[in-house]
């Protein structure tokens, strides 16, 4: 049989310390050993007396647990009074007894704890089977892990929120208050219909908002569709994102749910050249092209719309944001020769747009010569784009022709650079006239081949040069009651037909409203054989404007602002102190919209220095017509000075000196067929509003 541990322990410690016991009183006396053996006698006996005055069950095993020490000090102090060892060597007998007292009754290894000696008397129990506890339906036994288990527990204590129970739980890593739950319906085959961000948010006793509930796509060796939820808890994330969001986060929560719906980030690039900070992002294919709300994306970006910093460039379903740390609208981009060269396709650089990317416009296109047109309000900077194009053409090596309707210093500077210049509709007329019988003469001008083409620069063997008339302030032109009618009429034969024969038409005014003049027809063929800019345009006419250049209302775009410079700060301050508010800057001279293809671009012209010598943005040698060219012209009386006044005959023949010089029938300037086989001044379209009708009726009837 064996013995257990603490029991053999027991016994060798009497069966050691017995010779000691006896030993010690009579051969030293004073040994500290003896004061050890009557103090541990003397707390043996304490423990007598506290066991015997406690009125609760077991005083009795107490007393025998002490019992060992107060025998030991018993036997200690009888050795001590002895005379040697005694008669019949009664120490050694006491300690011996001691020592087999101990032995048979142990009271520290069988009486240390209740209930721990066996019964003796009373028969062992049969040993009875019990049925093992059914697993409940919210804490399956299906071996999950402790986390599980736990959640299992709370989210039966909470009722179960929808009618669902715990399939798994998982925590995420660094978040500690944060998990992910998958959910099934408690009752097989029925969906998950009453469970609430709310439910599952006063469940774990966090925000609405910091739960997140998803369906369930069916997997490999799971169920999923309607009986199923997964449920996100996040406080910890949604705090860290509040606090400090990455930039996808900050594009999900501020930019895909409103500015930019349903878009996706993709990448942040800082330019620091430029200073300017590029966001892509891009959505699903069957959204379609991304929709941008300009004004509440500029509130996002913490900017204002109308500071001019915020672009935005959409390309198939990815969208370019553009944010710039200044408006590249009020920088100024200095113009320089390289810039304006043309290239081999005939581009050249007009100006930068919002995004950075020059802007360019071109000499020449596939049709043939490109026409120009350029709208813009007094100070808009209009003379400066046409400075640009001129200065294009020239180096292109075309020749060039200015007309403008009134004298202005940087046209008079502009045309020292030009074939011929001049001032007025009498002068815009004869260029108008010239370049109708030039169609006629280059349209039978023989290539070097002896074969007769429309004009192709890239073709070799033409015979004569590109040529670009400029009218300046078109459309006052236009209305002169003298020469008018005939300038619109020629200015829309040129537009159809220059092209062909090499001959650009550039129009320049303050409109191209057809009520205002401008007649459909040749805003339609400028339109389609240029590259319109439209400088400043005052926000009632933007979207007149642009529907009358053929650009849908979903592409029109918003009024430009008075100022790209930033508002000055400290404007509570000046209140408080009565203090006038700075003046505005007005730097929006050159900036506007140039319109290439449907939707317009917002850029800024090069800036062409008028103050200074213009020599080093034209070529030294200025283009002019060929010699065959002039000849044929002087035949047909259309080359000499423009400037001079009327030559008799010009206009229509002259009245005789007999008739009555104030008489109704004495023919007007303009009222006579021009040379070279041009309309006549009359036109019937040339009404188009109701001043122009009364003007019409008053010719007609000679009032």
């Amino acid at each position: 049989m064996s013995v257990p541990r603490s029991v053999a322990l027991e016994r060798t410690f009497y069966t050691l310390t017995t010779p000691v016991l006896a030993a010690a009183p009579n051969l030293f006396a004073d040994s500290p050993v003896n004061t050890v053996v009557q103090l541990a006698g003397a707390a043996g006996v304490g423990g007598w007396v506290l066991a015997a005055k406690r009125e609760d069950s077991g005083a009795g095993r107490k007393i025998l647990r002490w019992s060992p020490l107060v025998l030991a000090a018993a036997v200690d102090i009888a050795a001590r009074n002895t005379i040697g060892w005694g008669p019949w060597c009664l120490d050694g007998i006491l300690a011996a007894g001691w020592a087999t007292a101990g032995l048979l009754v142990m009271p520290f290894s069988r009486h240390t704890r209740r209930r721990h000696r066996p019964a003796l008397a009373a028969p062992a129990p049969a040993t009875q089977l019990q049925a093992a506890p059914e697993p409940s339906l919210a804490q399956p036994d299906d071996g999950a892990d402790a986390f599980t288990r736990q959640v299992r527990w709370l989210w039966e204590a909470r009722g179960l929120p929808g009618r669902t129970i715990v399939i798994t739980a998982t925590p995420h890593a660094g978040m500690p208050n944060d998990l992910s739950l998958l959910l099934r319906a408690s009752e097989a085959g029925r969906p998950i219909s009453s469970l609430t961000e709310e439910a599952v948010a006063a469940a774990f006793g966090v925000e609405i908002a910091d739960v997140r509930i998803e369906d369930v796509v069916r997997q490999y060796g799971r169920e999923g569709g309607p009986g199923w939820k997964e449920v996100h808890v996040t406080p910890d994330l949604n705090e860290r994102r509040r606090k400090a969001p990455t930039t996808h986060e900050w594009w999900a929560d501020r930019i895909a749910g409103g500015p930019v719906p349903g878009s996706e980030f993709i990448k942040k690039v800082r330019d620091g050249e430029r200073k300017v900070t590029h966001y892509i992002a891009q959505v699903p294919d069957e959204m379609g092209e991304p929709r941008v709300n300009q004004h509440t994306l500029a509130a996002a970006l913490k900017t204002k719309y109308d500071e001019g910093r915020l672009f935005v460039t959409v390309d198939g379903n990815q969208v370019l944001v553009s944010l710039w740390d200044s408006s590249p609208l009020a920088q100024v981009f200095p113009a320089t020769r390289e810039l304006l060269t043309p290239d081999k396709d005939g581009r050249w650089v007009t100006g930068y747009l919002g995004n950075g990317q020059p802007a360019r416009n071109r000499v020449y296109t596939d049709r043939g010569a490109a026409h120009g047109l350029f709208v813009a309000p007094s100070g808009g900077g209009k003379t400066q784009l046409m400075g640009l194009h001129v200065a294009a053409d020239a180096l292109f090596g075309a020749v060039v022709w200015l007309a403008a309707e009134a004298p202005d210093e940087k046209a008079a500077k502009l045309g020292e650079y030009t074939d011929r210049y001049g001032v007025g509709a009498l002068y815009m007329i004869r260029l108008l006239r010239t370049l109708d019988a030039l169609m006629e003469i280059r349209g039978e001008m023989p290539w070097e081949d002896g074969r007769v083409y429309d004009w192709d620069p890239k073709l070799p063997g033409c015979p004569y040069r590109m040529l670009s008339a400029y009218l300046d302030e078109f459309l006052s032109a236009a209305r002169n009651g003298d020469y008018g009618a005939e300038i619109m009429d020629l200015a829309e034969k040129v537009s159809v037909k220059g092209r062909k024969y090499g001959i650009g038409l550039k129009v320049a005014g303050q409109s191209i409203y057809v009520q205002d003049g401008f007649t459909q027809l040749l805003c339609e063929n400028l339109r389609e054989n240029c590259i319109p800019v439209v400088l400043k345009v005052a926000p009632k006419k933007v979207a007149e404007m642009f529907k009358t250049l053929g650009i849908s209302s979903e592409n029109t775009p918003d009024p430009l602002p008075r100022s790209f410079s930033p508002a000055e700060a400290g404007r509570i301050e000046r209140v408080m102190a009565g203090e006038p508010e700075p003046p505005a800057n007005s730097n929006t001279g050159g900036a506007g919209w140039i319109v290439e293809a449907k939707q317009p671009e917002v850029l800024r012209t090069l800036l062409m220095d008028f103050k200074k010598s213009l020599d080093g943005y034209f070529p030294d040698i200025v283009a002019s017509l060929t010699d065959y060219e002039i000849r044929e012209l002087e035949a047909r009386d259309l080359w000499f000075d423009w400037t001079e006044p009327p030559r008799p005959g010009e206009f229509g023949p002259e009245p005789s000196d007999d008739e009555d010089g104030d008489g109704d029938d004495k023919p007007k300037k303009g009222g006579g067929k021009p040379r070279g086989g041009g309309k006549s001044a009359a036109r019937r379209d040339a009404v188009t509003s109701p001043r122009q009708a009364l003007e019409a009726i008053k010719n007609l009837s000679g009032v």
